[in-house]
């Protein structure tokens, strides 16, 4: 048995399941259009959120690293990264003898590996622009900038503005780089960040982005 979700230009997206997944996912279903919420964080049951955390010890995690892409062409790839998003190339072990290369800055890495034959890259629609497709979001401060430079290199994208209850407007600009892989520029620090119903007491970040690399003139040379 197959469970569908929306349709897509490509028909609906299945996955064969289970009888007795199928079936919870039907009852799950069921309550979601009983509740109204389209499948959202029931507002009524957000007290309810803390039991999803006990239990989990604190994590020796520290930051995101890198992110990976497999590409077509690197250079093409480190030209719009670099370009574009402001991104610096950085040295990569000889160690890794396939072709590739690194980037980072704003305190995380791109990793890009040189697409083949036998690797090929993720199925992704190098056309329309879905802010539902999977993406990365970069913060930025200063979206007229960012707006322009995208106009300057001919990049198509679209853009979009969130206007919340309280507080300022989130802005929103959503492009793909050059293997059709999905990202957003935004202002969202405009967004509080604010735990979950029983979460309040959770103390989260205040500084929720890292700021960008500053090169001096001597490091250039």
């Amino acid at each position: 048995m197959a469970s569908c979700r929306r349709p897509t230009e490509m028909g609906e997206v299945c996955k064969r399941v289970a009888p007795s997944v199928r079936e919870e996912e039907e009852e799950e279903e069921k309550e979601e259009e009983e509740n109204g919420n389209g499948g959202g964080v029931d507002p009524a049951a957000e007290s309810s959120s803390a039991k999803l955390y006990e239990d989990v010890p604190e994590m020796p995690l520290m930051a995101l690293n890198h992110i990976s892409r497999l590409c077509k062409s690197v250079d093409a790839s480190v030209r719009f990264y670099v370009k574009a998003l402001g991104f610096v190339l950085i040295h990569r072990p000889p160690a890794l003898d396939f072709n590739g290369a690194w980037l980072f800055n704003y305190g995380v890495g791109i990793h890009l590996v040189q697409r083949d034959d036998a690797r090929r890259a993720a199925d992704v629609n190098p056309g329309d622009l879905d802010p539902m497709d999977n993406h990365i979001s970069f913060q930025c401060e200063d979206m007229e900038m960012m707006e322009k430079r995208l106009n300057e290199m001919g990049i198509e994208y679209m853009k979009r503005t969130i206007n919340e209850e309280e507080g300022s407007p989130i802005d929103q600009l959503f492009f793909k780089d050059p293997d059709g892989f999905m990202i957003e520029i935004c202002n969202c620090e405009n967004l509080e960040l604010v735990p979950a119903g029983a979460l309040g007491r959770l103390r989260l970040p205040r500084d929720r982005h890292n700021p960008p690399l500053r090169m001096d003139a001597d490091d250039e040379a």
